[in-house]
């Protein structure tokens, strides 16, 4: 069945990870058939829906933050006689949906991630003055069924979601209450939607999951099954996957880097810590040497493979010298890129009670020596592709006239010269010039 034409405007802001862009993309796909079609602007909005990340304090405090912007915005509209419809959907939507209703009047409905679905349903009952505002549950199997299979592509890459929830419960971490446990979808429906998208002109495709290397494939096998199966899709030329946990690495797909071309040669895996102390702390149920180990074993299988990696500095009890070992496990190994963050207290986490907390003075500083050595880390990386020719998916034009960007395997931005008819093809490209976060080159030959 064809979406109507658009009659009304929907607004969708989106806080946090890959994941939250997957779940607004797939509410706006559900929206369209009611006649919403989408705007870049709160004031032309007749649904404004605020898509919301919990992992860290100053995320939440954003999102009170635009509420009482929106308030003024539905407000004005209200005044010249239009209507405008506030939902909060999202990790925050699950953890504090009351208190969300309570504090924000503006805000008419609260959903949470595995709720989403609801939407269209949720909306009809407001027209209606029913009176259900709050829809907040764990059921990621009633998600996924209603949603529709196929998917449209909004570019040549694309995020689809096969893992949700996590049973690991880090004690710094809100996930396993916001997400839920970990949900595996049935193989059948992530190739119907990987086929659609490709249909559509996608050729990559990240997985993603909570831990989305604690995927199992109803048909056996763990993630390595069900990337071997997305690989024999036709056109689909890259895979990649993320976020993954280190005890979930399992050897299946370690070889699974090595012997399937379309998987790319990049992983990102959180170790949070170079300390076994912190690491008992968080709960990781993982070691530091464990850890090396497993990039190791990955490194063996694809030599060249770029590893990025996630840490937290300052997590309550972290002594100078557990600091100190986190830096000596990041120098072993070298890091592509990686994301690092000081420990912020997420209310209801084991971690927010926990003594000895870390002095904010003393976390500022171990973030900017582990910044330090993580920027030029990846500054090496990227200047070791000098003179190299990398095969590269061109996605977008540039913000210079003929020019066209593009992602290297190694997850790098690539610059270079070309018509926007390169965009969906991969062409190699010898890199001339590295920054700190993307490459320029020069394209050497006509597109694979």
């Amino acid at each position: 069945m064809t979406a109507p034409a658009p009659t009304k405007r929907l607004y969708i802001k989106t806080y946090g990870c890959q994941m939250n862009v997957y779940d607004s993309e797939r509410m706006a796909e559900i929206l369209r058939p009611l006649g919403y079609g989408p705007t870049d602007t709160i004031e032309a909005a007749d649904l404004v829906v605020l898509n919301t990340c919990h992992i860290r304090q100053r995320a939440t405090e954003k999102v009170y933050s635009e509420l009482g912007r929106i308030k003024r915005v539905k407000a004005r509209a209200a005044e010249g006689g239009g209507e405008m419809i506030v939902a909060v959907a999202g990790c925050v939507a699950q953890a504090e949906g009351a208190e969300i209703m309570r504090r924000q009047g503006a805000v008419d409905l609260v959903i949470g991630p595995q709720s989403y679905h609801r939407l269209p349903e949720l909306i009809a009952k407001i027209h209606r003055a029913s009176g259900e505002r709050l829809a907040a549950d764990f059921e990621p199997r009633a998600k996924f069924d209603a949603l529709p299979s196929s998917r449209e592509a909004a570019g040549v890459t694309a995020f689809l979601t096969v893992q949700e929830g996590c049973d690991k419960f880090c004690t710094f971490c809100v996930v396993p209450y916001t997400r839920g446990a970990e949900f595996s979808r049935p193989s059948a429906d992530i190739e119907a939607e990987a086929g659609s998208l490709v249909a559509g002109g996608v050729r990559e495709i990240t997985l993603l999951g909570q831990n989305v290397n604690a995927y199992q494939c109803d048909l056996g096998g763990g993630l390595a099954a069900l990337i071997r199966r997305l690989a024999r899709i036709p056109g689909l030329r890259r895979i990649r996957y993320t976020t993954s946990h280190p005890r979930d690495m399992d050897e299946a797909l370690i070889a699974a880097h090595g012997e399937v071309d379309a998987l790319m040669p990049y992983l990102h895996l959180p170790v949070q810590s170079g300390a076994d102390t912190v690491l008992k702390a968080m709960n990781r149920d993982h070691t530091a040497r464990g850890y090396l180990r497993t990039i190791e074993a990955v490194r063996a299988a694809r030599p060249d493979i770029a590893i990025s990696g996630d840490f937290i500095v300052g997590f309550p009890g972290e002594r100078d010298a557990d600091f100190e070992e986190t830096l000596a496990l990041v120098r072993e190994i070298g890091y592509a890129s990686a994301f690092s963050f000081k420990y912020s207290r997420r209310p209801g986490t084991p971690a927010a009670a926990m003594g000895a907390q870390v002095d904010e003075a003393v976390k500022d500083e171990r973030l900017r020596r582990l910044h330090g050595l993580l920027d030029a880390q990846q500054r090496a990386f990227n200047a070791g592709l000098l003179g190299a020719t990398v095969d590269v998916l061109f996605e977008k034009s540039g913000r210079h006239p003929g020019q066209v960007i593009g992602r290297s395997p190694y997850l790098q931005a690539v610059h270079c010269e070309g018509p926007v008819a390169l965009i969906g093809r991969i062409v190699p490209v010898t890199i001339a010039s590295a920054g700190a976060n993307s490459l320029a080159g020069h394209r050497i030959l006509e597109a694979a």
